[in-house]
């Protein structure tokens, strides 16, 4: 399993917490990787793209119409967070449902 987020992200780190046997990685320093990218747009579409960040809100109306895979390889904290991707399946957010899903309280 797979956590791909901020490491100063507080929903983050609660998510790390939770799933110590997860794999961290930072977008910021080492991106996410193309394939996860295209996969996570294909299951999550435009939802994958934090449009209330302060990253987002940094852009002007030119980037922000860029296709969201192009924004998000440019971007990588544009990203929804986490991204938790497992064998089998990837979950958006640390929501009741991934909770849930992930077998944790």
């Amino acid at each position: 399993m797979r956590l791909y987020g901020l490491k100063n992200c507080d929903t983050c780190r609660k998510a790390l917490k939770s799933l110590p046997q997860a794999e961290f990685v930072d977008v910021r320093s080492e991106g996410v990787p193309q394939g996860i990218l295209e996969a996570a747009l294909t299951q999550f579409g435009d939802a994958l793209l934090n449009t209330r960040s302060t990253t987002w809100r940094g852009l002007d109306a030119t980037e922000q119409a860029r296709p969201p895979m192009d924004l998000l390889i440019s971007h990588p904290t544009l990203m929804k967070r986490p991204l938790i991707a497992t064998e089998h399946k990837m979950y958006l957010g640390w929501t009741a449902v991934t909770k849930e899903a992930l077998g944790v309280a």
